[in-house]
């Protein structure tokens, strides 16, 4: 060692020690010019005669500046002897006490309410080893798994006396004896066996046992950092760990700690059932509790206060274990401008809210203190007294969601009777924790980057607006529905004939209660809402049976299919799954290699191939682009083996041969460069023909190539069978964005577009330069699917560049395809190059499948008590179908050619240079074309706004009163005339404005 700095490290296991804090250290001590120490500096610089060492009484306040000072040294060893070579002293008095907490955890049971318990509740005890009381204020209870973080925290207040105890109730069920009345209570849900708690002096969680403001840790089961040796003996449903009789504090869990019956006590030292006298408190207003600002000025006081009981969550496990009161005579129409302080606060008192019912007029005392944002009162039993005194009514304040956190925070906790336009606009945690995520207005919350360019003032606007429309419904308590103690329970808000839909208007007919829980505003039920009970809204119906008459002779549609794998989880080994509720393997979790992705069990197929198949018949396109449907090549090594069940299963469904599939291109790459999921096509023979080889674009699959990560894009052109032009299709899967590619530009920016935006963005380029080459003559491109990137990202603008149109958005805003977040917007497209547009008749998204819960998702068959599947197009994926109308286009003549020879009369049509003409007379060997000759061409169908007219022709007679079409605009014959171009002032052609 140095004889003048260094660092001393005291340690529990042989593992490196990286500095003064980690699970490890119990000690540390850093002297001189150390650039570590424990508290605010180093122990002092020491030299060839001095040690640095702690006072006479062994003070440890975690500061080396503090604790040591330099002076003689005296060694001493175990036995107590001082003087090198003598004998040991054996007075057992020479010892000296390890420095120890003041206050210290003393026992520990987290088995509360579970399964074979014997008391209903968990709970933390503490012990005052001192002879003057100590302040608990400003002090913190934190509990955290065996190995994970400090994340879970409850605010204490109070004192404890000298030589007393104190205890914390935390979470509680309904098996088991009642605890004592704690003398704090919160929602720290502590594991029955293993896990780990910390007393600190102020809110800061520790990140290690050695932490400065860590009064006394308890490591126990497999805890993973302890204080000493080893971590306190696991308790169980029976026991709990604890210290002995004495309180014994040698700062090492294993040796301070054993396992036993259960004893926990109070600071009153009360049996259950007995209710102390709290100490009175300063009488205040809510409004005075609540304060005008985010948090109140009374944090850490004792209060008394009055109100109405308007809201009331029981106690026990999920639940919120207090009430609401609110002060009389208040709420009703105010003026929020004027309106400062809320004149509500939640109560949070497991203890007394059995005592109470909703419209008691009562008095409370207790703590105040804000719980991660939201302001409460902590009342102990005995707190609380029912008034008999009569109090004016409180009414639900009546007005629209205050766009500001500043105005809502003077409604928290008040009763509410929300006035203006509700709209759904999450429903993806529905199943899990019974809420639904609302947006104030006629729209839901929408993905910035969907309406504008990313980082542009715009998008930033669109983030405002979500910002200040957004609030939660929630169902009065926390229960995770997903969870396998609740899994017999049916979440609330979901049901199969009243569904809950983003997009759908929401009706309140009940107040609700302003509160603020899991860092986001919610409106929260008076009581809980349990399934089967009364809801406090209804929700619009919006669902339809078919998509919107699209119009045009043919249709084309994108559908995802859901990772549709006629492989199966249980078909590989080393396949691992999602399980129902009674661990029945649903879905697949992970696979070796190239493995199925889908349904894991034959059963699990059927169910998700019904919903698939009834959405993909009601759709009915004529063509239809699908994506994450199974690469049965790169799988099984079976090309299109999962696109042909489908389609078996598609005809059986309509009850005859109403679907083909396009075969799998040559041009695709070996299958080693193929992704497990690809794109497909499927038509109706009946209405549209395949029109030359099925296309891909396969050679950029390589490392290097810009679909590497993605999948390859495939096209097939389509044709009219009665006739018309063709399309070429391209179904199309660009890389996602939850995981960065490898390019520069694929990191996440934070501007909207997530990660691998530069991956998307070559695939764009690619397939912008392949398409019109891929499709040869034919003119009409439509490219279909899945682009991962919402309407205005970078991607589509490459697209828009090179002369694409989005569909939906030209013919059908105000419809989006996805769902993410709680954000609505379009990452599937129908994009048409300018010869599809002008044949674009009409387009929609089918909206059956985002805006749905993902409970009625096959996926998530039996997951609760309720089952929520039906065989029906709703929730058949997480992605809506778009759908878009096409007219035939040009058809190729009918009528005969026109021949020298014959001789034709008035009337006849024939065809010549791809052109119709009628005989105006009888003639033979005039070839049609002249103007003023015996043909009259017949115009074009044109399609206006207001009818079907007929193209204008320099050879057609008109007698006066026709209407025909000329360079985009209408026009009406005024009198006789021939080959006269419209558009002379003084001509024959009177206008009638823009077709």
């Amino acid at each position: 060692m140095s004889a003048a700095s260094g660092k001393v490290a005291l340690a529990s296991s042989t593992a490196p020690i990286l500095g003064s804090s980690g699970d490890s250290v119990v000690d540390f001590v850093g002297f001189g010019a150390a650039n570590a120490f424990l508290g605010a500096a180093a122990a002092p610089v020491l030299d060839n005669t001095t040690s640095a060492s702690r006072s006479d009484t062994h003070a440890n306040t975690l500061d080396n500046a503090a604790d040591f000072v330099a002076g003689a040294p005296t060694p001493q060893n175990a036995a107590g002897g001082t003087d090198p070579g003598t004998d040991p002293g054996t007075d057992p008095g020479t010892d000296p006490e390890p420095a120890s907490s003041p206050v210290v955890i003393n026992e520990i049971y987290g088995a509360g309410g579970n399964s074979g318990a014997v008391l209903d509740q968990d709970f933390v005890e503490l012990y005052n080893r001192t002879d003057a009381p100590v302040s608990l204020t400003g002090w913190s209870l934190h509990y955290a798994s065996a190995t994970g973080a400090f994340n879970n925290r409850t605010a204490l207040s109070g004192s404890i006396p000298a030589h007393g105890y104190f205890l914390y109730g935390g979470a509680s069920g309904t098996t088991g004896a009642p605890i004592p009345t704690p003398d704090a209570t919160g929602s720290l849900n502590l594991s029955g066996t293993t896990g780990k708690v910390a007393l600190t002096s102020t809110a800061v969680a520790p990140t290690s046992p050695a932490d400065p403001q860590v009064v006394d840790y308890v490591g126990f089961g497999t805890a993973g950092a302890f204080l000493g040796t080893g971590p306190a003996p696991a308790p169980s449903a029976t026991s709990s760990t604890s210290r002995n009789e004495t309180h014994a504090d040698t700062r090492d869990n294993a040796a301070d700690f054993t396992a036993g019956a259960p004893t926990p006590q109070n600071a009153g030292g009360e049996d259950p059932g007995e209710d102390p006298d709290p100490e009175p408190g300063t009488a205040k207003t809510i409004a005075e509790i609540q304060g005008t600002g985010a948090a109140s000025p009374l944090v850490g006081q004792t209060v008394t206060t009055e109100g109405v009981v308007t809201a009331r969550y029981p106690s026990g496990s999920g639940q919120f274990a207090g009430y609401v009161i609110q002060t009389p005579g208040t709420g009703g129409a105010i003026d929020l401008a004027a309106h400062t302080a809320s004149d509500a606060v939640f109560v949070f008192s497991g203890a007394t809210v059995g005592s109470v019912a909703l419209g008691d007029h009562v008095r409370v005392t207790g703590g105040v203190s804000e719980f991660f944002g939201l302001t409460e009162l902590t009342v102990a039993a005995g707190g609380v007294t029912v008034l008999t005194d009569a109090a004016a009514p409180v009414a639900p304040v009546s007005a629209l969601w205050p766009a500001t956190d500043a105005a809502r925070e003077t409604l928290e906790s008040m009763l509410y009777a929300p006035a203006g336009d509700f709209t759904v606009s999450n429903t993806y945690s529905t199943n899990q924790y019974g809420e639904v995520g609302l947006a104030a207005g006629a729209i839901p919350l929408l993905q910035p980057t969907e309406v504008a360019d990313a980082g542009s003032a715009e998008a930033l606007a669109v983030e405002a607006d979500n910002a200040a429309r957004r609030v939660v419904l929630d169902d009065g308590t926390s229960v995770n529905f997903l969870s396998s103690a609740n899994s017999a329970l049916t979440p609330p808000y979901i049901s199969l004939d009243e569904p809950v839909r983003v997009g759908a208007s929401v009706t309140f007919t009940a107040p609700v209660v302003v509160d603020f829980r899991n860092d986001v505003w919610k409106l929260n039920p008076t009581t809980p809402f349990l399934a089967g009970g009364t809801s406090p809204v209804s929700f619009e119906d919006d669902r339809t049976a078919a998509p919107a008459a699209v119009g045009g002779d043919f249709s084309i549609a994108s559908f995802n299919v859901l990772n549709y794998f006629t492989t199966l989880g249980e078909d590989l080994a080393g396949c691992s799954s999602y399980n129902d509720r009674t661990g029945d393997p649903v879905t697949v979790n992970s696979c070796p290699g190239t493995g199925p992705r889908g349904a894991y069990e034959p059963e699990d197929l059927a169910r998700q191939q019904a919903k698939i198949v009834a959405a993909i018949n009601a759709l009915d396109a004529d063509v239809v682009g699908l994506l994450e449907i199974e690469n049965s090549l790169s799988v099984d090594g079976v090309a299109d083996e999962a696109l042909a069940t489908l389609v078996d299963a598609l005809n059986a469904a309509a009850g005859r041969a109403k679907w083909a599939f396009v075969p799998s291109s040559a041009d695709l790459p070996p299958a080693q460069f193929q992704d497990a999921i690809t794109n497909a096509l499927i038509y109706q023979p009946a209405a549209v023909k395949l029109a030359g080889a099925p296309r891909a674009l396969g050679t950029e699959s390589s490392d290097t190539g810009a679909f590497a990560n993605a999948r390859e894009p495939i096209g097939a052109s389509f044709a009219p069978v009665d006739g018309g032009e063709p399309v070429f299709v391209v179904v199309n899967h660009f890389k996602s964005k939850g995981s960065a590619g490898p390019w520069p530009g694929d990191a996440d920016t934070g501007d909207g577009q997530g990660a691998s935006n530069e991956s998307r963005v070559r695939q764009a380029t690619a397939l912008a330069t392949w398409a019109p080459i891929a499709a040869g003559d034919t003119e009409a491109i439509a490219l279909v699917g899945d682009f991962n990137s919402y309407t205005q990202e970078d991607p589509l603008q490459v697209l828009y560049s090179a002369g694409y149109v989005d569909a939906a958005s030209a013919l059908a805003p105000g419809q989006y395809s996805y769902s993410f977040d709680g954000l609505s917007g379009s990452l599937d497209h129908v994009l048409l190059n300018g010869a599809a547009r002008e044949r674009a008749e009409g387009a929609d998204i089918w909206e059956i499948n985002a805006e749905e819960s993902i409970a009625l998702e096959y996926s998530r068959y039996n997951y609760h008590g309720t089952l929520f599947y039906a065989p029906d197009q709703f929730r058949s994926s997480d992605h809506d179908p778009v759908i878009v109308g096409l007219d035939a286009g040009e058809i190729a003549p009918t009528e005969p050619a026109w021949a020298a020879r014959t001789v034709y009369s008035m009337g006849d049509r024939v065809s010549y240079a791809g052109k119709v003409f009628v005989a105006q007379w009888w003639t033979q060997n005039q070839a049609p074309g002249d103007p003023y000759g015996p043909w009259a061409e017949v115009g074009q169908s044109v399609r206006c706004d207001t009818a079907t007219l007929q193209q204008w022709t320099a050879s057609w007679v008109y007698t006066g009163g026709e209407t025909v079409v000329h360079d985009g605009e209408r026009w009406r014959a005024k009198w006789w005339t021939r080959n006269q171009v419209p558009g002379d002032p003084y001509g024959p052609w009177q206008p009638l404005g823009a077709c």
